[in-house]
């Protein structure tokens, strides 16, 4: 299992930063504290005034723009979570990993992907759609990436989110019983690779206060693309 950037994602967006943890014996009966977090993105959007003008997301609406996506109808994951939180000031809970990992995406205004790596086939990959690929919808529905969409796709031909970091698939997402989980968070920003590599420690810290430390943390560059797991 390993996971990686394809050379033609590197190549088209050579200012890519990205971290990773890979974790295990994760239990779902923890509680997790998130207002540190919450207090940090709120003191975020009022040094901003809106998302869209924080470098972190405007780097994401200039990148969706590039893909030839409508940055104000496909949203960043971050900018995403970023819009929710600034109209109910709170956010619903769903697994405290996922909880921990949505609070500190909104304090660093960053995407943070969550992933089960026991319904991901052989391995993981952020490139350019086929077209031929499956994405499991939440709703149940099955749908294919168009051609040349970025995607995050295993060895079994799933796409495991759709146009990079806006709709992850219902097929990988955590549950109570998971045990083997991939965090992915990425930048395209001035100063992604230290925005994301503190994000990446915060979590690898606040993991190793709940559970057990992480099993791998890594930077990846357009030099070491891949981390095996």
């Amino acid at each position: 299992m390993y996971f990686q950037h394809s050379a033609q994602i590197r190549a088209q967006f050579p200012q890519l930063s990205a971290g990773v943890l890979a974790l295990t014996d994760i239990q779902p009966d923890v509680t997790v504290e998130l207002n540190l977090y919450f207090q940090q993105a709120r003191d975020r959007l009022q040094q901003y005034g809106a998302e869209s003008k924080m470098p972190s997301v405007s780097a994401w609406r200039r990148a969706y723009s590039q893909m030839g996506f409508k940055p104000t109808k496909y949203r960043s994951a971050a900018e995403a979570l970023l819009r929710r939180f600034k109209k109910e000031d709170n956010l619903p809970r769903l697994h405290p990993l996922v909880d921990l990992c949505n609070a500190i995406s909104l304090a660093y205004a960053l995407p943070v992907a969550v992933y089960d790596l026991d319904h991901v086939g052989s391995f993981l990959e952020v490139r350019h759609a086929s077209g031929t690929e499956e994405h499991l919808a939440f709703n149940g529905s099955i749908e294919h990436p168009a051609p040349n969409e970025v995607i995050f796709a295993d060895g079994s031909n799933h796409a495991h989110a759709r146009r990079w970091t806006f709709r992850q698939s219902r097929q990988s997402t955590i549950r109570p019983e998971s045990s083997q989980i991939l965090i992915v968070s990425e930048g395209l920003h001035e100063t992604a690779t230290t925005d994301v590599e503190a994000l990446i420690n915060t979590i690898a810290k606040a993991v190793g206060e709940h559970w057990s430390p992480p099993i791998k943390q890594a930077m990846l560059t357009a030099e070491a693309p891949r981390v095996e797991l």
